[in-house]
Order: structure tokens, then C-alpha cells, then sequence
């Protein structure tokens, strides 16, 4: 423990991760998406909040289903849940892994007719049947079974016999835009699909669908980025509990004078004397460099615009805001790049991305603290920001 405080308090970076607010945002879904089940998605390393973790906890909350991105994630996340528990390959298996993700115990998504005929091959071998899942395209043209294909795999009895479904799925291309006209599209062309196959459980919601009318619910709701604090749609209010607070340590404070260019390039030059302060966090910790003099940084609610560009481990702030508000910034203190003033959609919009990748550019040299109460409580009692229209 001693060795844990000593390391977090030398880190020059700390994400904070709740784990109460995931827990919370995860039993929130499920009571609006009820009777049908909460599957999480938990691909990236949870969208970068640690896989083991994160799973453990909604594991301990009721949730059964796990999705990851690749046959390693898989493996790497099998042995941390419940021999209850199952965990599915959303991209399906390169040719030769088959008898691996077997072995591992987890369930793959079959996209295409060849994965399919290999996975049949391999429980013949065995002498035994293996569940998997079936993904088919409705619309996206992105991954899952075409219509052709689907209509092949129906008519294959062997496969269904060795290798039953025990889900069908596909992915809403608009899910965060709830009028668009595409989702109902899709739905009713993943119906079509499904009929043609065996009676299996059904689901089509991601975050964004889990928050359309039920009739994209499904069987099953597979919530990803929204349990993680995101916004659902980013044109309403965030229902869900912040999970993540990010900050970042002060190594140097400076006065320059009025004419002395920041960073690399000189891009920002201040045109009166200025104090410049330098934090231990950079695009080599997943801060995009498109928020060179345009993101900021929070020291008590007092916003402090980033000066000139990231650079790979630092970035440069204007304080020159706090000296109107009798506030001081010295050597080792900490300022907030995500947390009550400053969410991920915030700085999502300022970088020119989303949410999504600002989660999972979250890299691993920051000092993780896992903890559960509820970050939203210091959202609800922050004072509003000075500066935030800047």
C-alpha cells in the first residue's frame, strides 16, 4: 500500500477511474432496457480503464456477457470472470486460431461463410459441439454475413448441429442519431435476416440504440462506451455518471515576457508578460496534439488555456487567469484534464473527435487508481468554471 502511495504521489499523471459510476451507469441501462440483458463491451481494455477490472466489477453487478475485439483480448480476460460468464470475439477468428480461442473457452462471432466452415471443421475434429455467435449485416457493410451468406449458413444443418447459435447479431451504422431513418431500416433488415436463421437471442442495441425506442432492444443490449461516462447522443443531456477523472502534475512554472514564443514551432506568443506552466502529460499519453492552442487544462474551476502545441510527454499552459483570482499554481500541483469542469465530450468537440478516442488514447503511464464513489457527486459540487468562454 505504502509502495502504491509513494508511486502515485511521484507520478506526473493520475486517471482516476470509479468504479461505483460503472457499476451505476451499467444498472441504469439495464432497468431501461429490461427484460432484455446487458451484455458490456469491454474491447480496448475497456476502452482503455483496464479489462480485468472493469469486467470483475459488472461481473459482481449481474452482467454475464463480454465483448471484446480480438482473439488476445479474449484470452487475456477469460480467466480474470466466473466460469459462468462468456466472452465473445467480435472480429470473429484469424484462419489457425480456432483450436486456441476453444482452449480459451470463448465464443466466436462468425462474420464470414470461411470462418464458419473452420469452426464446423474444428468440432468434428473434437467430436463435440462449440457454440457461436452470427453477426449478420443489416446495413453497415462492415462486418457480418451478407444475405447470400446468411442464406448458405441456413441451409447448412451440419454447422448448425455442430456449432448452435446462441446469439444473432448485428450493428446500427446511426445508433447516436435517433432520428435517422436508417436505424429502422436496419432493424427491419436484421429481422429478415434472423428469421432465415435457427431461433437464437437476438441483439442489435449498442449505447446509442440501448437509448431508442424497446423495439431495438432485442434480447440483448451491448453497451460499450456508455458505461464508461459517455454520452449516449451528444444533442441531449449525458444520462450517465461520469467515470474517469484525469490529472496532471505541474513540473515547471516560468515568467516569459511579452514576445517569447511556446513550444515547438513558437505557435503561441503572448503579447504581454505571462506565466507559463508545464504539465507532465502529452500525446504520448493520448492527449491529441489537435488541441495545441485550443484545449485547456482546470486549476479550481479557473480554466487555463493550453500555450502552443502538445508535444509527446508535456504541454504548456497559460496562467495568467489565476492571478486575477488570488489562486497559485506551484511545482507539483495537479490541474484537471477531464473531471467536473472539463468532460470527455468537451474535450472530444475541441480536438475534432469523439469520445470513444479520447477514452481509449488513455495510455498506461498513468498512475490508475481504481475507486468506488461516485465521481458525480465532485461534478455536482464544482463551482462553475472561470474562463470557459474563452
Amino acid at each position: 500500500m505504502l509502495m502504491d502511495e509513494t508511486l502515485r504521489d511521484a507520478a506526473g499523471a493520475r486517471l482516476t477511474i470509479d468504479l461505483m459510476a460503472l457499476v451505476d451507469n451499467y444498472r441504469a441501462i439495464a432497468r431501461r432496457v429490461a427484460p432484455a440483458a446487458v451484455a458490456a463491451v469491454v474491447k480496448a481494455d475497456a476502452y482503455g480503464l483496464g479489462a480485468r477490472v472493469v469486467s470483475r466489477a459488472l461481473e459482481a453487478a449481474g452482467c454475464a456477457d463480454f465483448f471484446v475485439a480480438t482473439l488476445g483480448e479474449a484470452i487475456d480476460l477469460k480467466p480474470a470472470l466466473g466460469a459462468a460468464s462468456r466472452v465473445l470475439v467480435l472480429n470473429g477468428l484469424q484462419p489457425g486460431a480456432e483450436r486456441v480461442c476453444a482452449a480459451a473457452g470463448a465464443i466466436p462471432v462468425i462474420n464470414a461463410l470461411e470462418q464458419a466452415w473452420r469452426w464446423r471443421d474444428l468440432t468434428l475434429e473434437l467430436g463435440h459441439a462449440l457454440p457461436v455467435a452470427l453477426q449478420v449485416d443489416s446495413g453497415m457493410s462492415r462486418l457480418g454475413l451478407s444475405p447470400d451468406e446468411v442464406e448458405v449458413l441456413a441451409g447448412d444443418e451440419l454447422f448448425l448441429a455442430q456449432a448452435p447459435p446462441i446469439l444473432v447479431m448485428s450493428h446500427l451504422a446511426c445508433a447516436d442519431e435517433p432520428e435517422n431513418g436508417y436505424n429502422r431500416t436496419q432493424a427491419i433488415q436484421f429481422a429478415k435476416l434472423a428469421d432465415a436463421l435457427p431461433p437464437a437471442p437476438r441483439s442489435l442495441a449498442n449505447s446509442g440504440a440501448a437509448f431508442l425506442d424497446p423495439s431495438f432492444h432485442g434480447d440483448l443490449v451491448r453497451a460499450g462506451v456508455c458505461l464508461y461516462g459517455a454520452a449516449p447522443n451528444a444533442a441531449r443531456p449525458n444520462p450517465m455518471k461520469p467515470v474517469v477523472r484525469l490529472e496532471a502534475r505541474v513540473v515547471q512554472i516560468r515568467q516569459i515576457p511579452a514576445g517569447q514564443g511556446v513550444g515547438y514551432g513558437l505557435t503561441y506568443t503572448p503579447t504581454a508578460p505571462t506565466a507559463i506552466a508545464t504539465i507532465s502529460l502529452g500525446y504520448a499519453d493520448g492527449w491529441p496534439r489537435a488541441l495545441s492552442n485550443i484545449g485547456a487544462a482546470y486549476y479550481q474551476g479557473v480554466r487555463l488555456p493550453i500555450a502552443g502545441r502538445v508535444s509527446m510527454d508535456s504541454i504548456t499552459l497559460d496562467i495568467s487567469a489565476l492571478a486575477k483570482t488570488g489562486l497559485a499554481l506551484r511545482l507539483g500541483d495537479a490541474v484537471e484534464l477531464l473531471g467536473a469542469h472539463q468532460t470527455l465530450e468537451d474535450v472530444a468537440e475541441q480536438a475534432g473527435t469523439i469520445a470513444y478516442e479520447i477514452l481509449t488514447g488513455l495510455r498506461h503511464r498513468y498512475h490508475r487508481t481504481y475507486v468506488e464513489s461516485s465521481l458525480a457527486q465532485d461534478r455536482l459540487a464544482a463551482p462553475k468554471p472561470v474562463g470557459a468562454g474563452r
